[in-house]
């Protein structure tokens, strides 16, 4: 059954990506409701994590996006509902976030010269009854930012923001520079029903980091003193919260340290980081949950709990909500015009004012057709990957560029873009949902066609053994500065390849997440059919331009990627050994503004 949901906005001639007054939000889009109530158990959590500025909600239609149409008033006001039903029902209800809240669309990244990312989104993430919050590796790729959670975002959640491993550099009062925590190592308290409970906030081991943070190995974190200390005491519960993917990572690192103290203690574990849904159980009375990205996921968790000492298997459910008001209203038995809470009606004002302030509207030009990261094969007309490596960067780097005559070979990582370009009005807020990244582009003058032209198809692996295991470590080392991308696609992957063209024959079924975990029963509160994938290289290039191999080209590469690039080819040729004292600045554009400066050329 498909019924309307309240999303979108009124003027449908003005699909702005997320900006519109927050009038009556209504449109014809269809949205799946959920067909079954929640197990709610004597401790319930609501867990988001990675929700990277996506507070306006998926305004586009094109689908999924519908799904993910709730904006975070209307979760403001879910929470407060849901609230009401855990005080009714006598049982404890909590909210966690496994952190990254920067970087991701233009109420964090759009922020005017002189301001600091997310500084003001964070003010509405405040506003909300979090009882824990853990840091995320993208609160740590600028010192200010990460200056800004110390002193203005961890105090107003009064101990509760949790950096385990993860400390800041700032002067004391003496004006001498110190290493402090971010916000708490552990938190140490009560439910309402009187449950103790210990709690911990891990970043996995993240290289990424700027100057003047550290990030402390989870295997060295936990055998400090102040861990084994906070371990020590039973709780009723410890609740393990990090920025760390459940699944091949360090959890069981921290895990094992708790049970080799407490074997039958009831251990929860929130994670984050690689934007899937997914679930775990390290044994019979422990769950961990993952919940997703970008706000197209709530994840909820409850936990039958016995009495101490008990050696029994616990009752744990878990459950992945599409966030959209369908979904909030079925859980709460409210409608649409019973839903609503002053304060969720202010959050979603406050940031549709905010978008407004950060002129997120503002429009380059109309995209003729949606353009898709994963669902489209490269190269090809729909994807976005084409779009951005052989009609956007030629065209935006040429401009004003004394070097646009010279032939040339531009090479970028696949992981710069960050999400499908929609049909429709393409907007500021669009470009830096789709590109937030801002890399600057360098190049090396005089590279032979013949040797140029080898590099991307290096970078890339083309059948080249000797080079595996350079990528292998290239990969860990890109995992280590925060790159995710790699795991994100296999799991679209799997969920493709496992029922893909059979759900999508299902006429039922919508499309959207169809996760496939380790834990009992069904986890998606809707079913879906799952997006088509295609797989794509992790380096694209423009094409390469019509000269002979001995003409001299300017190799033109995002900054990201300039250590891998010199030893790739360095690898491909051995007449020159280029280190960075050859590579020039080749633009003052960012990778972060060719797209919007493409659609001012190409879709006006």
């Amino acid at each position: 059954m498909l019924v309307s949901s309240a999303l979108g906005c009124p003027d449908h001639d003005h699909e702005d990506g997320h900006v519109h007054e927050h009038v009556k939000r209504t449109t014809s889009v269809p949205v799946t409701p959920p067909t079954r109530p929640l197990e709610w158990g004597d401790l319930n959590i609501i867990h988001t994590t990675d929700s990277h500025g996506w507070l306006l909600g998926h305004q586009k239609t094109s689908p999924p996006e519908p799904n993910y149409s709730g904006t975070f008033g209307d979760f403001a006001s879910f929470v407060a509902h849901m609230k009401e039903i855990a005080l009714e029902r006598d049982v404890d209800l909590l909210l966690v976030d496994s952190g990254d809240l920067h970087d991701g669309t233009g109420l964090t990244d759009g922020f005017p010269a002189g301001g600091v990312d997310a500084h003001d989104a964070n003010q509405f993430i405040k506003q909300l009854p979090y009882d824990l919050m853990s840091i995320g590796n993208h609160e740590l790729y600028i010192y200010a930012n990460t200056l800004d959670m110390y002193k203005n975002f961890a105090p107003s959640l009064h101990g509760r923001y949790m950096s385990s491993n993860v400390n800041i550099t700032v002067l004391n009062e003496k004006g001498e520079a110190v290493s402090v925590p971010v916000g708490e190592r552990f938190v140490k308290f009560k439910t309402r029903k009187g449950r103790r409970i210990t709690s911990v906030g891990v970043l996995y081991d993240f290289t990424g980091n700027d100057h003047n943070t550290t990030v402390q190995k989870v295997s060295d974190m936990v055998k400090e003193s102040w861990f084994t200390e906070a371990i020590k005491e039973e709780p009723d519960l410890f609740l393990l919260v990090g920025h760390m993917p459940i699944v091949r990572d360090d959890w069981p690192l921290v895990f094992n340290a708790v049970r080799a103290v407490h074997p039958t203690t009831p251990i929860i574990i929130l994670g984050g980081h690689t934007h899937i849904r997914n679930c775990i159980q390290p044994d019979g009375r422990s769950m961990s949950l993952e919940s997703g990205r970008y706000m197209e996921t709530v994840g909820w968790l409850s936990a039958k709990l016995d009495q101490k000492g008990n050696k029994k298997n616990i009752t744990f459910s878990r459950r992945y909500l599409d966030p959209n008001r369908v979904t909030y209203e079925f859980h709460t038995n409210r409608k649409t015009f019973n839903f609503d809470t002053l304060q969720g009606l202010s959050i979603t004002a406050g940031l549709n004012a905010l978008a407004k302030k950060f002129d997120l509207s503002f429009l380059y030009g109309t995209a003729p057709h949606d353009f898709y990261l994963s669902r489209a094969p490269y190269p090809s007309n729909d994807s976005l990957l084409s779009l951005f490596a052989q009609d956007a960067m030629p065209v935006a780097l040429a401009i004003n560029n004394t070097r646009a005559s010279v032939p040339n070979i531009m090479i970028t990582n696949s992981g710069s873009q960050r999400f499908d370009v929609l049909s429709g009005t393409f907007t500021k807020n669009d470009q830096l949902t789709a590109s937030p990244f801002a890399d600057s582009f360098l190049f090396i003058p005089n590279v032979t066609f013949g040797t140029a032209s080898k590099v991307l198809p290096a970078l890339n692996n083309a059948g080249a053994d000797e080079r595996r295991s350079l990528l292998e470590d290239r990969e860990l080392q890109m995992y280590g500065r925060g790159y995710v991308e790699t795991i994100y696609r296999k799991w679209l992957e799997e969920q493709d390849r496992r029922d893909g063209l059979e759900r999508r024959a299902a006429q039922n079924l919508t499309l959207g997440y169809v996760t496939q975990d380790s834990c009992p029963g069904v986890g998606d509160d809707v079913l879906h059919a799952p997006l088509p994938f295609f797989d794509s290289p992790d380096f694209i290039g423009s094409n390469p331009p019509t000269v002979s191999d001995d003409t001299q080209v300017d190799l033109v590469f995002v900054d990201f990627i300039e250590s891998q690039l010199l030893e790739i080819l360095n690898a491909v040729q051995s007449q020159t050994t280029y280190t960075s004292s050859n590579v020039q600045s080749y633009s003052p554009f960012l990778a972060s503004e060719l797209l919007g400066l493409y659609a001012q050329i190409a879709w006006n």
